[in-house]
């Protein structure tokens, strides 16, 4: 176990934005920072980031936190795994407590799997600067496609040797056992009982995720008679092939900066445009083109150029790609290189100058893309022509925003010569059509699971809400109620805090919240506030709590905004102080309302199995009940019920 002075340290040290900009690309916004969401698909940005308080909250899927709650939903992690994260993030060692097998168990083995990968990354590095093939056979192809030793060493490029077993000799020299290698994808279990190295005779490029960490390995032959050029790790517990792109962790501040992506093909092709000095690139690890890898990359951008060879193959994975970013709102230009070259071969015959102006008077959209493309073969046959415009008009009815999609369908019309309302036509039934055999459903990322509560009471639910949340927000604020007011104890009495004015009217009635959820988040905070921390600390207390379904619903309440009801319109003017005396006293209120609605609701359940005497009895309580309730909504200015 974590000691709670280290996880105190940890939860002081990490910095919201710090922790999210690794993930996202995060635009000051007045105090706050925002970005497009990393858990759910949206094209405005919905994703707000709070310095200041330290959290982060999501108005369009509702996720907020602090930076441990941000780590386990991002990295689909535990509480703890978060707080190690952080720990590695800002250099805090931690002396953990004894833990228990099966806690140690579950910890150990993702973990070991990301440590026994980049103990491999460093293994098949050091083989090149060892004498023997690594450097005689795996240095010397890098340099031969002329590969600098400093890039070399910037992305971890390494060898893995001719010997079927090295790599696991050297692991279990090391320490580490071989069902991790197995359970990472770097040896294969036989059937015959025997384990040999996944990567064999092959150059190494290691794959990275978005934070930086190894996760896989992408192997090259140098035999020209080898059927598989590539060989890549399989699919495990830290490895999606989908929703990986080579380079990502080196091209995501440049593709933020420049607010474009460069999408390549090859690995060589990635590597040879940083070296360069075009750094905002990346490349699909192998893999046809995914949506999740595409959501990937517009978490920094929504501008993608794909640079693809421009042969056969290079054009028709290029019109692959087209649809499927343009369904995610994307903007997309393409660039085909000159027949016979590729963004390796093409880096290293230019310059960079040469290059980015190539780049940027060769980039274009979609429609001149394929127009370009198919014109001339449907030269002088209107059937083929009818089809080509067909199929660009299928191409912008992928296109979810209405205004693009008119835009496009202005620019294919007056190209073409035809009428627009037909191009409408065509758009409107292809978005209508459902998916088919050969209209494959797009894959959708799942954001990670949370914790899930329903309120137990949910007559109670909403008063209680409100009172946790002026506990949230305004807790430790003192109540200046003026001269007149029936709350006024007279200025030899100190002023009450908004956490005193709540406390004193439930304890003082013996009242505690129904909802186990908002009561042991109001008795956290009582406990805190009692001890004398001030609001922010209290906060930040309860949203790192290891009792995430209470933390979940701090963050939301203490980060929402607050519902626009006509009472906040007529008091948009007036300062938070005289805001408060108003609407803690009438929130306060409000909740007796609903507690008496309660008990109103149980006594009209229980008349319909009371005796007759009983009835009686229950009708005399239900109309003094009923009789409160009216005098209170008076109070309140509530007309109806709630």
């Amino acid at each position: 176990m974590i000691p709670q002075e280290t996880v105190n340290l940890i939860l002081d040290t990490a910095q919201i934005a710090d922790v999210v900009s690794d993930y996202v690309t995060l635009r000051r916004r007045g105090a706050n920072l925002v970005a497009c969401c990393p858990f759910h698909n949206e094209k405005t940005p919905s994703f707000y980031v709070s310095p200041a308080k330290g959290i982060y909250k999501c108005f369009g899927c509702g996720k907020s936190g602090t930076a441990v709650g941000f780590v386990m939903e991002q990295e689909h992690c535990t509480y703890a795994e978060a707080l190690r994260y952080l720990a590695r993030r800002y250099n805090i060692e931690i002396q953990e407590r004894e833990e228990t097998p099966e806690e140690i168990s579950r910890r150990q083995h993702s973990e070991s799997l990301l440590l026994v990968s980049e103990f491999a990354q460093k293994f098949y590095a050091s083989q090149l600067s060892q004498p023997g093939e690594g450097r005689s056979i795996g240095l010397s192809y890098y340099r031969s496609r002329g590969i600098e030793d400093a890039t070399i060493a910037r992305f971890g490029l390494g060898w893995a040797p001719r010997g079927r077993t090295a790599l696991i000799e050297a692991a279990a020299a090391a320490g580490y056992r071989t069902e991790y290698l197995i359970d990472a994808g770097l040896a294969v279990a036989r059937e015959d009982g025997t384990v040999v190295d996944k990567f064999h005779e092959r150059v190494m490029f290691p794959i990275h995720s978005v934070s930086g960490r190894v996760v896989a390995f992408s192997g090259r032959t140098l035999h020209a008679d080898n059927p598989a050029k590539y060989v890549n790790s399989p699919e495990t517990e830290i490895y999606v092939k989908s929703r990986n792109l080579l380079g990502i962790y080196f091209a995501k501040s440049e593709i933020s900066r420049l607010d474009k992506c460069i999408l390549v093909e090859g690995n060589v092709d990635m590597v040879m445009m940083h070296q360069l000095g075009i750094t905002n690139v990346v490349a699909s690890c192998g893999t046809s083109l995914t949506m999740e890898q595409i959501r990937l990359i517009h978490k920094f951008t929504q501008n993608i150029t794909i640079m693809y060879d421009g042969d056969s193959a290079g054009i028709h994975a290029a019109l692959r790609g087209i649809d499927m970013i343009l369904a995610e709102g994307m903007n997309v230009k393409i660039v085909l290189l000159p027949d016979g070259e590729d963004p390796d071969s093409f880096s290293r015959s230019h310059t960079l100058d040469q290059v980015q102006a190539f780049i940027s008077e060769g980039e274009k959209d979609f429609v001149m893309f394929k127009t370009e493309l198919l014109l001339d073969e449907a030269a002088g046959d209107p059937l083929k022509k009818a089809n080509l415009i067909n199929d660009i008009a299928d191409t912008i009815s992928k296109i979810p925003d209405p205004v693009k999609r008119s835009t496009y369908v202005e620019a294919t019309s007056q190209k073409f010569g035809i009428e627009a309302q037909i191009l409408f036509d065509r758009i409107s039934k292809e978005r209508r059509a459902p998916a088919g055999p050969e209209r494959a459903p797009q894959v959708q990322v799942q954001p990670a699971e949370t914790p899930v509560w329903e309120p137990e009471n949910r007559t109670l639910a909403l008063a209680e809400q409100d009172l946790l949340s002026f506990l949230l927000t305004n807790g430790c604020n003192p109540l200046e109620f003026e001269s007149d007011s029936q709350y006024y104890l007279g200025d030899s009495v100190p002023r009450a805090s908004v956490a005193d004015f709540i406390r004193d009217a439930l304890e003082g009635d013996g009242t505690s919240f129904a909802n186990s959820v908002y009561r042991r988040a109001y008795d956290a905070y009582m406990q805190m506030y009692d001890e004398g921390l001030v609001q922010e600390d209290i906060v930040r207390r309860l949203l790192d709590s290891p009792d995430r379904v209470m933390a979940d619903v701090c963050a939301s309440l203490s980060s929402q905004k607050y519902r626009l009801t006509v009472s906040a319109f007529e008091n948009a003017l007036t300062t938070t102080a005289s805001w408060l005396v108003v609407q803690v006293p009438k929130a306060i209120l409000i909740y007796n309302e609903r507690r008496l609605h309660d008990r109103i609701d149980g006594i009209r359940r229980s008349l319909k199995t009371a005796s007759e005497q009983e009835q009686l009895e229950l009708m005399q309580q239900l109309v003094k009940l009923q009789t409160a309730q009216r005098r209170i909504r008076q109070m309140a200015g509530r007309e109806k019920t709630l």
